[in-house]
């Protein structure tokens, strides 16, 4: 996700959903596979993904990109969104014999 944020491009591609639905997308698969396993440090992770996410948008204005602080919203609501649902699905499948 670094590279294709920070990566200068003249045309973005077209694709279908809004620039926010790609950032809420990428940023719940990333944390997803962090909070089914739930390690013992998932909590800096955490906390790492979203300032980095925020370091992103900051830096982005400086390689001929657009740094929104509603991108950094939605990276956020994914991150979140993607911990609970992960955190849902694993205990389901430890519910199950």
């Amino acid at each position: 996700m670094t590279f294709l944020s920070l990566t200068p491009q003249a045309d973005l591609p077209v694709v279908a959903g809004t620039d926010k639905t790609h950032h809420f997308i990428a940023y719940a698969t990333l944390i997803f596979a962090v909070a089914f396993v739930k390690p013992k440090k998932w909590l800096w992770i955490a906390v790492f993904f979203f300032c980095w996410s925020g370091a992103i948008e900051l830096i982005q204005p400086y390689v001929n990109r657009y740094g929104e602080w509603l991108d950094l919203a939605a990276n956020t609501g994914g991150l979140i969104s993607g911990f609970i649902i992960a955190r849902i699905m694993a205990y389901i499948c430890k519910k199950k014999p």
